[in-house]
């Protein structure tokens, strides 16, 4: 998720700025609009103003949250399912025995397994309510993790691909891939993120603010995406939403410090002093 936020902050060097009108977004709602994976095609997003209004989920689940170190439950192992040494009259009836007790403790770890929604919510708890830094990036890892499996082997390997294109400034070629990954996956957060990203290395700001609309829409605690948000609204003047989104980054992600410095910055521009 960081990914992102990192490589605006060393691309946002003085650019050639579009002018208003090509910053202009349509206000078709995300439920509407069809994924847009092939590079050049029309792309329809909501304005700014849209995407500010996505509401983030309260990032405290309805049970009281456990220290930041105990959010993963230890996974209870299988019972002991060595049958009893069978007896000449009975293996059978062991052998039975042994695959009931098999069945209950598969049953048991089946039960033992955190559910992935809450222990997200967890992780984004703990990492509002972490006491500094160090701790908040530990588990903004973790969330990063949490987020990026995709449950396919060909999406994983065209994501691969194209971090590698990213790196060697093929950034057509890195569109296509993380298109077909967008295709086989429409839901695939780090696939709009990084594509977000490539567009925004291109100077294509208006496809790029399309693309974290999909991922804010999607999950409206990605902290990473609000700040790439505010990054390019300031990149393009917009100081206004800059700091609205900045603001939303740090609800969620209260320690990330160069948002930190962002918004005292915009938040002197646009509000002054404080009395």
């Amino acid at each position: 998720m960081r990914a992102l936020f990192a490589a605006l902050m060393i691309a946002a060097a003085p650019v050639a700025l579009p002018a208003p009108s090509a910053l202009a977004l349509s206000a078709q709602s995300p439920a509407d609009q069809p994924p847009a994976t092939v590079h050049g095609a029309t792309r329809r997003a909501a304005g700014l103003e849209r995407i500010l209004q996505v509401q983030t989920p309260g990032v405290t689940p309805e049970e009281e949250p456990a220290d930041p170190g105990l959010i993963d439950p230890e996974i209870t192992g299988p019972e002991d399912t060595n049958p009893d040494v069978a007896t000449p009259d009975g293996p059978d009836e062991n052998a039975t025995t042994g695959a009931a007790k098999q069945d209950k403790g598969l049953e048991a770890q089946a039960k033992a397994e955190p559910d992935p929604k809450k222990r997200l919510d967890a992780l984004f708890a703990a990492l509002k309510a972490a006491p500094d830094k160090d701790s908040a990036k530990a588990i903004a890892d973790r969330i990063d993790i949490a987020l990026a499996p995709s449950g396919s082997a060909t999406a994983d390997l065209l994501m691969g691909r194209a971090a590698l294109a990213t790196e060697v400034k093929d950034y057509d070629l890195a569109i296509e891939l993380l298109d077909a990954v967008i295709r086989i996956e429409p839901d695939h957060l780090e696939a709009w993120n990084k594509r977000a990203t490539v567009f925004f290395l291109q100077e294509d700001f208006s496809d790029s603010l399309a693309d974290l609309q999909q991922v804010v829409t999607r999950e409206p605690r990605h902290y990473g995406a609000w700040a790439g948000i505010a990054i390019i609204c300031k990149q393009i003047g917009d100081d206004k939403h800059a700091l609205e989104a900045a603001r939303r980054a740090l609800a969620i992600y209260p320690h990330l410090e160069s948002v930190e410095d962002m918004e005292k910055t915009l938040s002197l521009k646009i509000e002054g002093r404080p009395i």
